[in-house]
């Protein structure tokens, strides 16, 4: 294995709260990465409701909670979109795979070294809110991108995961996505405002990447399955999520392991050696 290669760049996808365009995100980045040429997967860990296959209008015989059970391995549980990305279903309505133990999420992170030389991005689209799964599968991504939307609630519930993230965890490269805005310039306003909370109450600040407009286009390619940047490619959403990509493409690739659980973990801890 050659180690002047590129570790895979992992990257977690959260939000505070539900309903606030996470999963949106993580499909749509997954397929733009993609179609710019970089070898995209996406591991879909909301392991109670996972609905990342739907969003792709991707059928999934098997998922997340057969290779828990020992019946299947990654590789065998993996499907290939028709947009290249390649995709590992999470289980949906299975109560007891919302609340997988530690070491069960411990299993899932490392079983992915067999992936290491064939991913240049891992997408970890997570489940809303601090569940201690959430936690586990954030601190195994070293860099975390928190999705919200401009309401109370919303903007509420993020800064109260990034409070966990960097109090209880003492993480950093976090990035805010505001999602749904009216323009750029709206979105840029929010984080500011998020950040100097941050900044003020937890003496830490956290960055901005890129926002997503409000656009009709991404809901009604939902509804159709499939990601707005083939449902609709010349609209507002998927001219977002192309540079959204573009952006998350221009950030200076981690190398280094930070400590703890984390995907990949062999090549950046034996990368120099």
């Amino acid at each position: 294995m050659s180690l002047t290669k590129q570790p895979t760049q992992v990257i977690g996808i959260a939000s505070g709260k539900g309903g606030v365009g996470k999963t949106t995100v993580s499909v749509n980045l997954a397929v733009a990465l993609q179609a710019q040429g970089e070898r995209v997967m996406l591991l879909d860990a909301d392991l109670g409701l996972a609905n990342a296959q739907i969003a792709l209008g991707t059928p999934c015989p098997y998922n997340l909670s057969h290779f828990l059970a020992g019946q299947k391995t990654l590789q065998e549980i993996m499907v290939t979109t028709r947009h290249g990305v390649r995709l590992i279903p999470g289980a949906s309505g299975l109560h007891e795979m919302a609340g997988i133990s530690g070491v069960q999420a411990a299993g899932i992170v490392q079983a992915f070294s067999v992936f290491e030389d064939e991913l240049d991005y891992l997408i970890v689209d997570m489940a809303a809110g601090i569940s201690p799964p959430v936690m586990s599968f954030m601190q195994a991504c070293p860099r975390r991108f928190i999705v919200v939307r401009d309401d109370p609630s919303s903007i509420a519930d993020a800064y109260g995961t990034i409070k966990v993230l960097i109090q209880d965890f003492g993480v950093d490269e976090i990035y805010l996505i505001p999602n749904g805005m009216t323009n750029q310039q709206d979105g840029q306003l929010l984080y500011e405002r998020i950040n100097q909370v941050c900044a003020r109450f937890l003496g830490r600040s956290i960055h901005y990447l890129s926002t997503i407009e409000h656009d009709e286009l991404v809901l009604s390619a939902l509804r159709k399955h499939q990601p707005v940047l083939e449902f609709a490619p010349g609209s507002t959403g998927a001219r977002d999520f192309r540079r959204l990509a573009e952006s998350v493409r221009q950030m200076a690739p981690i190398t280094e392991a930070t400590g703890g659980l984390q995907f990949f973990v062999e090549r950046l801890v034996g990368r120099g050696t």
